[in-house]
């Protein structure tokens, strides 16, 4: 069995919601055992974002004005979005936008690593997905900057992989109901 088979991701944690009216933004927090440097380069290098994302870029991330296609990665019909990066501060501070959605990450030297945040404002339908979906990404990253890479873990494939529990947690704590996937919505009516 392969290092990719044997994952499980752990239970929904480090994870927050904030309100403001209709914009609803995810905070994910996770503490990575790597230097700021090295979290840097697997966010804004498109040969690193491969490896983890739930997209891929056509080129860097890491320089201000840049535009870039993100286009989804294993999903029913591939998204593609041009992306103009708004904030680049190596290695702290990178912000871009995904579509309609806002990301930011804010990387911190902590303890010898890096405390990685990513706010990501998303449809307040969606935010437990949103939520297990980057547990599972930030999950792959740990593992690519350990050496020990085993391939972005997106789209359908995360179901086989705890993305379904993932999501009922995050949506108990967050105090939502889950949303379903168009197809379960359609049987259902």
């Amino acid at each position: 069995m392969t290092d990719r088979e044997q994952y499980t991701p752990g239970p929904a944690s480090g994870a927050q919601v904030r309100k403001e009216g209709e914009k609803w933004t995810l905070i994910l927090v996770r503490e990575l055992r790597h230097s700021p440097e090295k979290v840097w380069r697997a966010l804004t290098d498109p040969a690193h974002l491969r490896e983890w994302a739930p997209f891929e870029a056509d080129g860097s991330l890491g320089t201000v004005g840049t535009t870039v296609k993100l286009t989804t990665v294993r999903a029913p019909k591939p998204q593609v979005s041009e992306t103009r990066v708004t904030r680049a501060d190596a290695p702290k501070l990178l912000e871009y936008n995904w579509g309609s959605n806002e990301i930011r990450w804010t990387l911190e030297a902590f303890g010898g690593g890096t405390r990685l945040t990513l706010w990501h404002n998303i449809d307040r339908r969606f935010i437990s997905w949103g939520a297990a979906g980057w547990h599972i990404c930030f999950d792959v990253l740990e593992r690519l900057l350990a050496g020990e890479p085993i391939g972005p873990i997106v789209g359908a494939e995360a179901m086989k992989f705890g993305w379904k529990r993932l999501n009922a947690e995050y949506a108990k704590q967050f105090g939502i109901e889950t949303a379903k996937w168009p197809a379960q919505a359609a049987q259902e009516s």
